[in-house]
């Protein structure tokens, strides 16, 4: 164990000054999926509500395909098989794009998660009190206007709780960027192992980092459900 940690420590939280480091990594996979999911999924919820069979159709089909199936299927079909495909090849940009691996890796964890996220999200608008929205009505408020100031700040405190157990679910399905050759945790536990064979340390030690990691962000859901729910206690 006290090899395991003398040789790889460096790797796993210190950087040569050109390349990140296995939690920095990580956390910029988890942070860059997020972002991306949020913008995808805020839009798509409301759009999920539509009683326009055109607008929610998409986005439900959007919704079954990337909950149904799983992340490591999609993340190998966007790192090999988009690749593979003559238009990608041929188009300078998706070329450039889809060769590397840790921008297959966000735009796949970036659609999963946003896929979770709508749904989440979408129930929360649903369940927005009818007593709230005739309020606003009453005020005078455009539909845009309502959903900017009434629905989606509500929303988005009903959420919270359910939110913040797709983002841990996120995180430990950060550990599937090792398939794209993506230097995060897992990875470096990977190569700690090959060199060393001493499985026990190697992954033992990625084990506590991303319990770390855990136990930081559901400390701070926490503190954000106690202030932005406050209302919700007896």
């Amino acid at each position: 164990m006290i090899g395991i940690i003398h040789d790889y420590w460096r790797a796993y939280l210190y950087t040569d000054g050109y390349t990140m480091t296995g939690v920095a990594m990580t956390l910029w996979l988890l942070t860059a999926a997020l972002v991306i999911g949020f913008c995808i999924a805020l839009p798509l919820a409301i759009a999920r509500n539509s009683r326009n069979p055109i607008v929610w159709v998409p986005v439900w089909i959007f919704v079954f395909v990337f909950t149904g199936t799983p992340l490591y299927a999609q993340l190998l079909i966007i790192y090999t098989g988009v690749y593979s495909l003559s238009i990608v090849q041929h188009t300078h940009f998706l070329n450039e794009f889809f060769r590397q691996g840790i921008d297959c890796t966000i735009l796949a964890f970036g659609l999963n998660t946003g896929a979770y996220t709508t749904a989440i999200f979408a129930g929360a608008i649903r369940d927005t009190a009818f007593g709230e929205v005739e309020a606003a009505r009453s005020l005078g408020m455009s539909n845009v206007t309502l959903y900017r100031r009434v629905i989606i700040p509500a929303a988005l405190r009903r959420a919270l709780p359910a939110y913040s157990n797709e983002v841990i679910l996120m995180l430990h399905s950060t550990t599937l960027a090792f398939t794209a050759t993506v230097p995060d945790i897992l990875k470096i536990a990977n190569d700690a192992n090959a060199a060393t064979y001493e499985s026990f340390s190697a992954f033992g030690l990625a084990a506590i980092l991303y319990l770390c990691i855990s136990f930081t962000l559901i400390f701070l859901f926490r503190r954000a459900e106690r202030h932005f729910l406050a209302f919700l206690r007896p």
